[in-house]
C-alpha cells in the first residue's frame, strides 16, 4: 500500500489543475474537465459496486430543499452554513448539504407497513453550503459531490443489523483503494444519534485529530476519545483552577475545577481564551451540560449576576478538600501524547491530523418522528416511527485527498481502481499511425484494460509527453521509443518499454508478452 507523504495539500491541488483534471470557477467551486470526470466516474461506480453488495437502491433526490422541512426537523439556523434561494415567490428555498429531511419526508409518503422493510436508497449528487472560508482545494468546498445512503428499518435491531452491513461495505471498498484508513468512534453532532464512525486519511493537511492506541485497534476522534482513568488527590498547597461559564440559555451559572498544574501559580486563573490548555472541552460537553464557552469575560460576569441557578463540575482528581462532596466529578483534563488507552492494559495513545473522507450515523428516530414516518407493525400494531441510518462518503473531497495522499514531486498516482486510465501509451511522431494502433490493440483487446494513446500532434516531443504522464498519474506506461524505432524493420525483435512508478519497474517487452506483463503489473497495484 502507499504510505501518506508529506506533500503540501495546495501542491497537489495545483497538481490536479495542471494535470488537466479541474479549473477553479469562483471561491470555493471548481468545474471538472474530462479527466477529473473520468477519476470521478470511476468512483462512483466503485461505490455504486459496494451499495450493491448491500441491496441499496439509487436514486437522485432534488438539490432543492425548504426551510418548513430544516424547522420541522429542528435543525433550520438563521446562522448556520445553509445556502438560501431568494426566488421571486419568497418560497424559502435552500440548497441541500445533505437529505435527511427530503428522503424522510419522501419515505414517509410511500411507506406505511413493516413488510415495506428494510429500506436503502442513496444517491451521489452535488452538496451545497455556505462555506465562510473555502480552503484546500476539493476538501473544503462550497459546492461538492456526495454519496449519501439513507437506511429504514421497523425496529432498533433491525437498524443496528443494518448499520454494520453497511460499515462491512464501507471497509470493504476503502480497502479496494488500497490507501491506509482509519475508521474512528465519533461523535454524531448535529445529525443525531448515538453511534457514528468516521473513515480518515491519516494526512499532516488533516483538519481533525484522530486518537489511537498503539497496542490495540482502539482510534476515537477528538470528541470521543478517553484516556484510562487513573485515581489520584490534586497536589497539596495547589487550589484548583475554576472556569466560570453561564448555560447557553443564560439562567444556569456553570463552575467547571480541574488541577491546577504546578507551573500555574496559585493566584492566576487563566482566562477562557486559553481553557483548551488545562481542560478538554469535548469532556465537558459530555456531562451533559450545554455550556456557552464563547462570552467574552467582562458581558458573562454580568450575565452571571441574572442566573437562576448553579451546576460545579469538577474533575475526578480533586479531593473532597477543595470541592463540594454533593459533586459530581469527571475526567476532564485534557488528553495528552501517551496516556494510557481505555480499553487495553499497555497501550499509549498517540494523536494524528487527519482527512474525514467518510461517515456512517445511526439515527434511530431522530427525523422519523418530527417527520411522521410511521409504519405499521405487525399483528395490527399501531403505526411506529421507522429506525434511521445515514451514511456518506465525500467523493470530491475522497479525490482531493487521495491527490494529496499519493502525490509525489512529478506529478499524481491514482490507485488502479480511479485512475483516469490504467495504462497510456506514448509514441513519437516517427511512429506510424499503423504501429500506434497495433501497440494500443494489443493492451484494449478484450476491453479489460482502460487504455489511452496519446498521439497528439502537438509541436512537443517525447520528453514532454513522459513529464505529462507523470504529472497526470497514469499507473503504467508503454513507450514506443528508440528500441522500437531501431527494431522497426525487425519484427520478432520489437520492444516496447513498459513503466510502473509505483512498483518502480522498467523494463523492455516484446509486443507479443506485453498484455500479460501490464496485466500482471496492474494486478500487483
Amino acid at each position: 500500500m502507499y504510505a501518506s507523504n508529506d506533500t503540501n495539500t495546495d501542491d497537489s491541488h495545483s497538481l490536479l489543475i495542471r494535470g488537466g483534471f479541474l479549473r477553479p470557477a469562483h471561491s470555493g467551486v471548481f468545474h471538472l474537465l474530462p479527466l477529473g470526470l473520468r477519476v470521478q466516474n470511476k468512483l462512483e461506480s466503485l461505490i455504486d459496486k459496494h451499495m450493491r453488495s448491500i441491496g441499496a437502491s439509487k436514486l437522485s433526490l432534488s438539490s432543492i430543499t425548504t426551510e418548513e422541512l430544516w424547522k420541522q426537523s429542528g435543525r433550520y439556523s438563521s446562522n448556520s452554513e445553509l445556502l438560501r434561494i431568494d426566488d421571486r415567490r419568497k418560497s424559502n428555498f435552500l440548497l441541500s448539504p445533505t437529505h435527511e429531511e427530503e428522503i424522510t419526508s419522501l419515505v414517509a409518503s410511500i411507506v406505511r407497513s413493516y413488510k415495506q422493510l428494510p429500506l436503502r436508497l442513496y444517491q451521489t449528487g452535488r452538496k451545497y453550503r455556505d462555506e465562510r472560508r473555502p480552503r484546500q482545494g476539493l476538501l473544503r468546498a462550497k459546492e461538492f459531490m456526495m454519496k449519501d445512503l439513507y437506511t429504514f428499518d421497523c425496529n432498533h435491531e433491525d437498524a443496528l443489523k443494518t448499520y454494520e452491513e453497511v460499515r462491512k461495505a464501507y471497509n470493504n471498498l476503502f480497502d479496494e483503494l488500497k490507501i491506509p484508513y482509519l475508521v474512528a468512534d465519533a461523535d454524531s453532532g448535529n445529525m443525531g444519534g448515538k453511534l457514528s464512525h468516521e473513515y480518515h486519511f491519516v494526512s499532516p493537511k488533516g483538519e481533525d485529530n484522530v486518537w489511537r492506541c498503539q497496542s490495540c485497534n482502539y482510534v476515537a476522534n477528538e470528541e470521543l476519545v478517553e484516556k484510562k482513568t487513573i485515581e489520584h488527590a490534586a497536589p497539596l498547597g495547589h487550589p484548583p483552577l475554576l472556569f466560570k461559564g453561564i448555560s447557553t440559555d443564560r439562567t444556569t451559572a456553570i463552575n467547571i475545577r480541574v488541577p491546577r498544574p504546578p507551573n500555574v501559580p496559585a493566584n492566576e486563573n487563566p482566562s477562557w481564551s486559553r481553557a483548551s490548555e488545562f481542560l478538554n472541552l469535548h469532556a465537558v460537553k459530555r456531562t451533559g451540560v450545554d455550556i456557552d464557552a464563547g462570552i467574552e469575560s467582562e458581558t458573562l460576569s454580568s450575565l452571571l449576576l441574572k442566573t437562576t441557578s448553579s451546576i460545579d463540575i469538577n474533575d475526578q482528581s480533586l479531593t473532597d478538600s477543595t470541592t463540594t462532596s454533593s459533586s459530581p466529578t469527571y475526567d476532564l483534563t485534557p488528553i495528552k501524547r501517551d496516556d494510557p488507552c481505555p480499553r487495553c492494559d499497555s497501550g499509549k495513545l498517540r494523536v494524528s491530523k487527519a482527512i474525514e473522507v467518510g461517515h456512517t450515523f445511526h439515527l434511530g428516530t431522530r427525523y422519523s418522528t418530527p417527520l411522521s414516518a410511521l409504519v405499521a407493525g405487525p399483528n395490527n400494531q399501531q403505526p411506529s416511527a421507522m429506525h434511521m441510518g445515514c451514511h456518506g462518503i465525500g467523493v470530491s473531497r475522497l479525490i482531493g485527498s487521495i491527490a494529496s495522499m499519493m502525490a509525489h514531486e512529478n506529478g499524481l498516482h491514482w490507485p488502479r481502481v480511479i485512475a483516469p486510465f490504467e495504462v497510456v501509451v506514448i509514441t513519437t511522431k516517427e511512429v506510424s499511425e499503423e504501429n500506434n494502433m497495433e501497440v494500443y490493440d494489443a493492451l484494449a483487446a478484450q476491453g479489460d484494460i482502460d487504455v489511452v494513446l496519446d498521439d497528439r500532434k502537438a509541436q512537443k516531443g517525447m520528453p514532454w509527453r513522459m513529464k505529462d504522464a507523470d504529472l497526470i498519474g497514469y499507473p503504467v506506461k508503454v513507450i514506443l521509443g528508440k528500441s522500437w524505432r531501431e527494431n522497426s524493420e525487425g519484427r520478432e525483435k520489437r520492444e516496447v518499454e513498459v513503466q510502473c512508478p509505483r512498483l518502480d519497474v522498467k523494463k523492455k517487452v516484446k509486443v507479443e508478452q506485453l498484455k500479460s506483463e501490464v496485466s500482471d503489473l496492474l494486478d500487483r497495484l
